[in-house]
This record gives C-alpha cells, structure tokens and sequence, in this order.
C-alpha cells in the first residue's frame, strides 16, 4: 500500500465520534478554519455548493445550543460547534458564480461565438440549474419536471431525481461530503468530532436568524478527545452483507 494511503488508512480506522471532550486541553482553532476550507473542497452536485457553515466558538452559544441538541454530552462538552446548513434559497446566486466563472474562462465572449460544449456549459448554469432548483410552494413545478421526465425517457435515459423531495436529498448529499471531509480533516489536525444529526432545527433556525427556507445537515461537535468519549468498541455490520460485485 501507498504511504499516503497508509497514512489515510490510519485517519479512517481511527476517526470515531467523541462524545466527551477534555475542557483543559490546548485547542487550536485554526484547525477548524483549515478544516473548513478543506471541507469546501468535497464533490457536490453540479458544483452547486449548496452549503453553508456556522461556526460557534462562544462558550455561552455552545450552551444554548447544546439545550437544542437534547443536551448531548457531545454538543455540551464541545470546544467548539460546527453547523452545516443546506441554505436552498441561494440557488441563483450559486447557478450565477458558476455561470461568471465559466464566462469568465471563454474570455466573456457572446454564447453565440462559443463553440458547442463551451456554449451548453453556460446554458447549464443559466437556464437548467436554476429550471431544476426551483421550487413553489405546492411542489407543482416539481411535477411538471416528473412529467417531462417521464416524457423523454421514453426516447433516453433520463434522471429521474427532479422532485421537491428529490432536490432535498440532492443538496443534503453534498452537505454530507463536506461533513465527512471536515471530520477527516479535523483529525488529521490531531482533534476529535461527533456528527450530530438528533436537534431541534426549528428553534436552532430562530437562534441563528436564519430563513425559513434554511435546512440542516448536521451539526458537527469538535475538540480535543479523551478515552472516556468513546462509549464501546466499534461495532460495522460484516462486509458481505453491503458489498456485492456486479
């Protein structure tokens, strides 16, 4: 085995989530910065980055949310909070950074000087993403983009993924790539996580002043670890049982 893939075989086996952190320990929070601009880099759908994090570093905050978190141990011994939101509000503005740097990459010549592929690139990013991220109220759109499917797959292969529920999972997808890149980077930095998904996103959204539109992925806990925070042994259901050849 490669020696980077040894070193991130280690990382993996090692990664467990904490559920008690140590309260004296030197924590750097730079670590977290760092890990955040890692976590930036994950896949995600159509480079939407549908994504947004919230870091929460003041002890009293770290308190108040941990009430929200059903006062899990790992939330209220915490050095610090991470909240990684799925803001789905933002879609244009996402749709409009990939549109300008892409046009920016042709020299911003007009679509119609563009050859072909370079061309479909921006009406990617002008028209489709937007047409597959909006949603009303009632999720009609979403059925209209059900029957179009349904449609064309009569000729091709289609994605069949364009419901309201569909795009949810879409986006909350991606936010879980930057989750586990985040967790994997904080332990390279030497420190220990626990995702947290039990919390209560209605009164976390109010605390935070954030859009009704606005949803949670998770909210990662993180901090130095002690022996105490890993309750039992790992426990992964037998590899035969998940993993099938085709």
């Amino acid at each position: 085995m490669d020696a980077s893939a040894t070193v991130f075989d280690n990382i993996v086996q090692s990664r467990r989530s904490m559920r008690i952190y140590d309260a004296e320990a030197y924590f750097d929070s730079e670590a977290v910065a760092r890990s955040i601009r890692r976590a930036m880099l994950a896949p995600n759908s159509s480079n939407m980055q549908m994504w947004e994090f919230y870091r929460v570093t003041d002890p009293q905050k770290i308190k108040d949310i941990a009430v929200f978190c059903m006062n899990q141990n790992a939330a209220k011994t915490a050095r610090e909070l991470l909240i990684i939101a799925v803001p789905k509000n933002k879609y244009r503005a996402r749709a409009q950074a990939n549109y300008a740097f892409h046009h920016a990459r042709y020299c911003n010549k007009p679509i119609e000087e563009l050859d072909k592929r370079s061309a479909r690139k921006l009406k990617y990013f002008s028209r489709l993403m937007p047409m597959y991220y909006f949603q009303d109220w009632l999720g009609l759109w979403g059925a209209v983009r059900k029957l179009i499917v349904s449609i064309a797959s009569i000729w091709r292969p289609v994605v069949w993924q364009v419901s309201k529920q569909d795009l949810r999972v879409v986006c909350h997808k991606s936010a879980a790539l930057a989750a586990q890149t985040f967790m994997l980077s904080m332990l390279a930095e030497g420190y220990a996580t626990c995702p947290m998904e039990g919390f209560d996103s209605k009164r976390l959204r109010k605390y935070l002043k954030l859009p009704r539109s606005t949803e949670f992925n998770m909210i990662i806990s993180c901090g130095p670890g002690t022996t105490q925070g890993i309750y039992h042994e790992r426990f992964r259901v037998p590899e035969n049982e998940v993993v099938f050849m085709v």
